[in-house]
């Protein structure tokens, strides 16, 4: 079977961890595969003995058995950019702080690869948000695992947005911006503005403001089958919008709207995994200092 790496950056105390990665990997017969940017960061920590093919189109990452993304939660979200509508089963090995899409810890790297080899794991499909628009940002790459985000930019005051759902007039947030949310993303931006928790199979959306004037204002969940749309008012004629971690400057003429994407990201699980343990460990649930 083919597997694919990828990272972003990788501390030099996590490099012994990338090398017993490859020792299980070739234990059972993998061909291992880069990407380009993995492979910069080979060479830019010393590689000398790890040997491996490197990823240069798209027909090359398509004929990939397994992504394994080698970071935090960043790294696997540009991960899922790298893939895209290929649907390629990524596993997130954690190398970052919270790890809350890369769930593997690197205390686990032989049973993940033993895992992998036997087929003895699960596949997540996540949906993902499409940003549809009159035009091309992102590099082309127009869907996100999290969210999409508009934003007031720089310290200038507060924006106007109208929302509509399917076409009707849902409301107009004057805030500091507006998130829309995946269920995947709902643990992440959302979260930290008073957005709800959502499980990762539930066919929604989640619509959180930020900062909101209007303190009556509130989240909302909608359908993963509606499409969102947007118009933006504001004293500048320029915003932010994001995908993820990707960010760019718009114009208020810039038409907006989001649906669900006609491909998923597919993560790995491996057993005894639950996403509610994920939340127990990384949000402290159930944690007290007095017990």
């Amino acid at each position: 079977m083919k597997v694919a790496l990828h990272g972003l950056a990788l501390k030099a105390e996590y490099f012994s961890e990338v090398e017993l990665l490859f020792d299980e990997l070739i234990k059972h017969e993998f061909e291992i595969f880069a990407t380009e940017t993995f492979d910069r960061l080979m060479k830019m920590n010393g590689n000398q003995r790890l040997s491996y093919w490197v990823l240069e189109t798209q027909e090359e990452i398509a004929s990939m058995d397994f992504f394994i993304s080698i970071g935090g939660d960043g790294t696997l979200l540009d991960t899922v950019c790298v893939v895209g509508q290929h649907e390629i089963p990524i596993l997130g090995l954690n190398t970052g702080r919270l790890g809350f899409l890369a769930t593997v810890a690197t205390d686990r790297i032989k049973e993940a690869v033993e895992h992998l080899a036997e087929g003895n794991f699960q596949l997540e499909s996540r949906v993902l948000l499409s940003l549809q628009s009159n035009r091309k940002f992102f590099n082309g790459i127009h869907f996100a695992l999290n969210e999409f985000t508009i934003h007031k930019r720089d310290t200038s005051s507060m924006i106007t947005v109208h929302t509509y759902i399917d076409g009707k007039y849902l409301n107009s947030y004057w805030a500091d911006g507006l998130i829309v949310s995946t269920p995947t993303g709902s643990t992440g931006y959302s979260l930290s503005c008073g957005g709800p928790l959502i499980t990762p199979g539930a066919k929604s959306f989640v619509i959180t403001p930020v900062s909101p004037h209007n303190l009556n204002v509130r989240p909302i969940i909608v359908s993963d089958d509606s499409e969102i749309s947007f118009e933006i008012e504001g004293r500048t004629d320029k915003f932010m919008i994001s995908l993820d971690s990707r960010s760019t400057s718009i114009s208020s003429d810039i038409k907006l709207s989001v649906k669900k994407e006609a491909f998923s990201a597919n993560l790995v699980k491996l057993p005894h995994y639950h996403f509610f343990d994920t939340l127990r460990q990384k949000l402290n649930w159930g944690f007290d200092m007095r017990n």
